[in-house]
């Protein structure tokens, strides 16, 4: 039998031979990465073998790390979202196997709906056959039917792991054994007593910090104030700590920025304080696991008594005021929008009281950082000019919405205001401290 060249899965429409070669998106999924994970790797040399076979050129990446293709759709991801609204700009999306595209049914009919509505290819890297799998606007039910089966094949399989990994973790919660995952802060890895599988121990190097930490709480030092010391010392976060102990590189991606090391903040500080794991209980939800007496399961040696931990929950508490709302989900148009100049960081959106508009400001300090020039400005003002610019520069009508701006890569950024100046500053924006831009992703790895 002649080996089957993947050029004859393309229609007569797209010549191979074409002046121009056809513009391809790799898009690059996995649910999670540690420093010995290979596979973004693996998957990148797969795409690019697809995209020569196919004589395509590849023109960006859209990298989405950290995320579940049983729980988002194609169209719900960081990366390969804000592409998917761009059709226009390329011919074909290349993945390297299909359940890096999706793992669901539903998924893949969506994604076959959105490539025929806007006659893209979809290709996926198919290592057991030696050819890709094509899928084009022209491409009969056959076709369509094996992408079909091919989902529901890794549906299966996701589902079938996740049942394996719930039992599994459901039986090491009820033993009180330690089965993977962000270890507590204060704690370590160590060999579970009976010989067989993990537990947590005290960590030599945080273990007394917490205790330090606890004994400054109940002086009456802020939380705030406790996190900027942790920063200014080099102290690192519960998830730094945690990729030191297993020999991973610290920091990440958050937001879209890329940080060397995360840094303490009020809230990562009061996580740690509350969880009942400074006791040695196994948690899980955050909540006490508990055997069929109602005792907690045990995890670890404590770091603090339950006298000393239900007394630091009544300090906090105290502190809290009755304050403490559950968190909401923001409508303000501009979050991830706006931006400070002083930090980059982005501004949030503070509600006056009695005024039917807010203010959006610089938030450095709830991240733990200190921003040499903090931005503010009334939200009516910063989200007109935005608008204004906006419907200027793409010539659209009518209502826009944040997932609109984002989509289309709008960015206002806001330099620190000066004080004083007439009655003048109660007319509008200062425009001069505000600067509008607007594009679309990119990747540059692709370039050539």
């Amino acid at each position: 039998m002649p080996e089957r060249s993947p050029l004859s899965a393309l229609p007569a429409c797209f010549d191979p031979l074409r002046a121009r070669p056809l513009r391809a998106l790799a898009a690059l999924r996995l649910s999670c990465a540690t420093s010995v994970t290979t596979s973004p790797g693996r998957q990148r040399s797969a795409v690019r073998r697809c995209a020569d076979q196919l004589r395509f050129t590849l023109i960006a990446e859209a990298s989405d790390v950290g995320v579940s293709a049983r729980k988002t759709s194609p169209f719900e991801r960081p990366a390969l979202s804000p592409w998917l609204q761009r059709p226009h700009a390329y011919e074909a999306d290349v993945w390297s196997h299909v359940d890096r595209a999706v793992r669901s049914v539903q998924h893949m009919t969506e994604l076959i709906a959105w490539a025929r509505r806007h006659g893209r290819i979809l290709v996926f890297g198919m290592p057991e056959d030696g050819f890709p799998l094509v899928m084009t606007p022209l491409s009969g039910d056959s076709v369509v039917q094996r992408c079909v089966n091919l989902a529901r094949d890794a549906q299966q399989e996701a589902e079938t792991i996740s049942a394996r990994l719930t039992s599994a973790h459901a039986a090491l919660r009820e033993t009180g054994r330690y089965g993977g995952g962000l270890v507590p802060f204060g704690y370590r890895k160590a060999p579970h007593p009976s010989g067989s599988g993990w537990c947590l121990a005290p960590d030599p190097d945080t273990a007394p910090l917490v205790r330090s930490i606890v004994s400054d709480v109940e002086s009456g030092r802020s939380l705030l104030a406790i996190a900027r010391d942790l920063n200014e010392q080099g102290v690192p976060v519960p998830r730094d700590r945690h990729a030191q102990l297993q020999g991973r590189s610290m920091g990440g991606r958050r937001h879209g920025r890329d940080f060397d090391r995360f840094r303490w903040t009020s809230g990562t500080l009061s996580k740690v304080l509350r969880s009942p794991t400074l006791m040695g209980h196994r948690t899980h939800g955050g909540q006490t696991v508990r055997d069929e007496l109602g005792a907690p399961v045990l995890i670890g040696r404590p770091l603090l008594s339950d006298a000393e931990f239900d007394a630091l929950q009544v300090t906090l508490r105290a502190r809290s005021n009755g304050t403490h709302r559950p968190r909401r989900r923001t409508t303000a148009l501009l979050i991830g929008v706006a931006h400070c100049q002083g930090c980059g960081g982005r501004m949030y959106f503070a509600a006056r009281k009695g005024y039917a508009y807010g203010d959006y400001l610089c938030r450095a300090t709830a991240r733990g950082e200190v921003c040499p020039a903090p931005a503010g400005m009334r939200s009516d003002w910063l989200e007109r000019y935005t608008l204004d610019r906006y419907h200027q520069a793409t010539g659209k009508d009518g209502r826009a919405v944040r997932e609109g701006l984002l989509r289309d890569g709008v960015r206002v950024t806001a330099a620190k205001g000066r004080r004083g100046g007439g009655p003048e500053r109660n007319h509008g924006p200062d425009t001069a401290r505000l600067t509008f831009t607007i594009g679309e992703p990119s990747d540059s790895r692709w370039d050539h």
